[in-house]
């Protein structure tokens, strides 16, 4: 199911990637910008070393953090994906503010000249914590679509095979946030240097990556699509179209 909606989620990625490091340069190349986010002695807390960007992935017990961070994004990621269903507006406006959120940080810092440490805390676990982002956001955005356009089949039977595909990738986002969720609660706050961090994170979400091409490409070319077994749907009748 994944692998299907691939036209959807890796434009969404680019385009929200792209849309973040703009309000990130535009935050940081404008202090006017910046005042409005916090006083000046609140910025300088935030962006200093040992300010609160950096404590926060050590702020609390790794397994309590790592569980909250895993709920949070879940929470986010199912309704992406239920609330695709009212044309895909929600899930724009969700996918902005997580932008929103990320440009901050990216501005931020930059401005304070410490990029290079705010990339080395949010890369470890923001590679796969953002693409499965992206895909229910994507996916989110293909359900409203086919309340649009569902082709050939009735908007009934469109929506029904989309969302019941859309729930199984619901529950497997669930495990692949896990992943990241233990990456962020343990690896980022870790005493482990940049470099073998980042490659964590790099190698969890090539494992992904290659899941889904791979493993869901090959599904995909045999037929699959991710919904139910034929014997557990509903009964259709043809429909021209």
């Amino acid at each position: 199911a994944v692998y299907r909606a691939r036209h959807w989620w890796v434009p969404t990625a680019l385009l929200s990637t792209a849309v973040a490091a703009l309000l990130g340069w535009w935050i940081g190349t404008h202090p006017e910008v910046q005042v409005t986010i916090a006083a000046p002695a609140e910025l300088r807390e935030l962006t200093r070393p040992g300010g609160q960007y950096e404590t926060y992935y050590s702020s609390h017990p790794a397994a309590s953090f790592a569980a909250q961070v895993w709920t949070n994004n879940a929470w986010a990621a199912a309704l992406c994906l239920i609330l695709g269903v009212f044309l895909g507006l929600p899930v724009i406006w969700i996918l902005f503010q997580n932008m929103l959120n990320l440009g901050v940080g990216f501005g931020l810092m930059s401005s304070a000249g410490r990029l290079d440490t705010f990339l080395g805390l949010v890369l470890p676990h923001g590679l796969l914590e953002l693409t499965a982002v992206f895909v229910a956001a994507g996916t989110g955005l293909r359900l409203g679509w086919t309340l649009i356009d569902p082709g050939p089949r009735t908007r009934r039977v469109a929506l029904a095979e989309e969302g019941r595909a859309a729930i199984g990738m619901a529950i497997g986002l669930a495990l692949v946030l896990f992943v990241s969720g233990a990456i962020e609660g343990f690896v980022t706050p870790s005493g482990l240097p940049t470099w073998a961090r980042i490659t964590i994170g790099v190698v969890a979400e090539l494992a992904f990556l290659a899941y889904v091409y791979v493993v869901g490409g090959r599904a995909a070319r045999a037929g699959d699509t991710g919904d139910v077994e034929a014997h557990e749907r509903s009964a259709t009748v043809p429909t021209a179209a």
